[in-house]
């Protein structure tokens, strides 16, 4: 659509904006704004018709993408944050993903011994912080789940891993969590992160991932 270029053009170099000297809220806003601008741009067009209603919606789309993608940082970083402190020192780490969610991974010399689905008493502690933060943040959804690495049979593992989680999911649901946030799922040794030919790497594998988003994210 010929009448949209210009407008399209500004959009595009919106999106690309990014620096190495920008925090995360900044880089967000940024990427908001190009998105913003995208849509308003190509709907502009569409309903206006002509290049000045398309470089109109290219602006306003802008701003409510900025304001969007600043919000949207403001608050998985604070929630990134209060996780980090909770889990420090424990060999858990946090992670922002690229589809702006928080990622837990919990390591098995922390969560469960081999074979088992019952949380060890090292895992309890994290998941007392853990829970705190979540009830100071409401509105979020979570996901947990649960992996092994590939010794024993799938008949063994997928249900391993699902039962993993879901003693994940009770333990925080009796910290006051509620149920109908949380999500489990089980992917038995379908997706290792390491070598299952080594010893440290199925330890490794033996994992548990929790996941935290903001609802019109949260596409599990």
């Amino acid at each position: 659509m010929k009448i949209v270029r210009p407008a399209l053009a500004f959009a595009a170099a919106l999106s690309l904006v990014g620096c190495a000297n920008m925090d995360q809220t900044q880089q967000d806003t940024a990427r908001g704004a190009g998105i913003g601008a995208v849509a308003g741009a190509v709907l502009g067009g569409a309903l206006g018709g002509s290049r000045e209603d398309a470089a109109k919606g290219a602006a306003i789309g802008a701003v409510g993408g900025a304001i969007a993608g600043n919000v949207w940082s403001k608050k998985m970083q604070r929630q990134k944050q209060e996780m980090e402190a909770a889990t420090a020192g424990t060999g858990v780490t946090v992670s922002q993903t690229a589809d702006n969610r928080l990622k837990l991974d919990i390591p098995s010399d922390i969560s469960f011994d081999t074979n088992r689905s019952d949380i060890k008493p090292d895992f309890r502690g994290i998941l007392d912080r853990f829970a705190t933060t979540l009830q100071d943040n409401p509105s979020t959804r979570i996901q947990i789940i649960g992996h092994t690495d590939s010794t024993g049979s799938d008949a063994i593992n997928n249900p391993l891993s699902v039962n993993r989680a879901a003693s994940t999911r009770d333990y925080l649901r009796a910290r006051g969590v509620a149920a109908s946030r949380m999500s489990i799922d089980g992917r038995g040794s379908y997706e290792p992160i390491a070598s299952n030919d080594t010893v440290e790497g199925r330890a490794r594998n033996r994992r548990v991932e929790i996941y935290v988003a903001e609802p019109e994210t949260a596409a599990y």
